[in-house]
């Protein structure tokens, strides 16, 4: 369950293990993931897996797919009460999905690059979310959340196998870090042209958009769930109705930024509401040789 961070990954990642046999591990390719989870740190967010470097990874990733927690490595990690909490959540989720054989659902934004490795190396079914290019950077913008283009700039083999033909881009970028909607519109670009080529390659790839999902929750998600082999179950009927419910918040609170009870049509319109029309229009002029494959002149209005 990949794509873009801030596109709903974490709603979607959700919704599919509402189901009872599936379970959730939450990105262990986050720069800040939690060691019992994925024992090996990552440098970069966005960290790019492929032959030439899986060493490092695969072993610890199927251990992780494995529900192999590591809970020495957690407790010597522990600096909060809360990190004690996410440490007995984790647990617990682990240990429930080697006792009941539960399919792991791996949600993680951060391994879109490597996609097609999971694929390749972890026999994975890879799930992409897309997310409107204006609604991603308005998200972006109200929680104060710049990206340094260095993470991805000092990662040779991302550059060489996917991103060299955008290294001026990145670097102009790098020098404006208080410019978001610069960073997150070239960051919206680079990624789901990635998409683009990656779903060439693996057809069996689904991509979906989040305001596909929005509108029609119960049709998408049963298409999604048919499309996988799980069991849409009333029980998960009723988790994604409660999900997305008119009664739910329009948006996210700043301090619970993962939470995925929201009035899932009411979101949708956020961005034109946080945005200048100006940002609007910049933004789509950034975009529009990838983002008119993904939306129509009516999905920006």
């Amino acid at each position: 369950m990949t794509g873009v961070h801030r596109s709903g990954t974490t709603w979607v990642g959700k919704m599919l293990t509402a189901n009872r046999h599936t379970a959730f591990i939450s990105e262990p390719l986050n720069l800040w993931h939690r060691p019992g989870v994925m024992r090996v740190p990552v440098g970069h967010w966005y960290t790019y897996i492929c032959e030439d470097n899986e060493a490092e990874f695969l072993p610890a990733l199927q251990e992780t797919l494995d529900y192999r927690y590591h809970t020495w490595a957690e407790i010597k990690s522990l600096r909060s009460v809360k990190d004690g909490l996410r440490m007995w959540r984790d647990w617990n989720i682990f240990l429930k999905g080697k006792v009941l054989h539960q399919r792991p659902v791996l949600k993680d934004p951060f391994a879109i690059f490597s996609a097609s490795w999971f694929v390749e190396k972890l026999g994975c079914a890879v799930v992409i979310v897309v997310r409107h290019p204006a609604a991603f950077t308005s998200s972006l913008i109200r929680l104060g959340w710049d990206f340094d283009f260095g993470h991805l700039l000092t990662q040779p083999l991302l550059m060489r196998n996917w991103l060299e033909p955008y290294r001026a881009e990145m670097e102009t970028a790098h020098r404006f870090p208080d410019d978001i909607v610069m960073q997150g519109s070239l960051l919206w670009r680079i990624i789901y042209q990635v998409v683009g080529c990656l779903k060439e390659r693996y057809p069996q790839f689904i991509v979906m958009r989040h305001e596909d999902l929005s509108i029609d929750p119960l049709a998408r998600y049963r298409e999604l769930y048919n499309n996988l082999g799980l069991d849409y179950s009333p029980q998960v009927q009723q988790a994604i109705l409660n999900s997305s419910n008119p009664e739910n918040p329009g948006e996210v609170s700043r301090r619970a930024v993962h939470s995925v009870r929201l009035d899932s049509r009411a979101n949708l319109a956020n961005w034109k509401r946080r945005l200048t029309v100006e940002e609007i229009d910049r933004i789509r002029s950034l975009t529009t040789d990838v983002s008119a494959h993904y939306y129509t002149d009516q999905d920006w209005e």
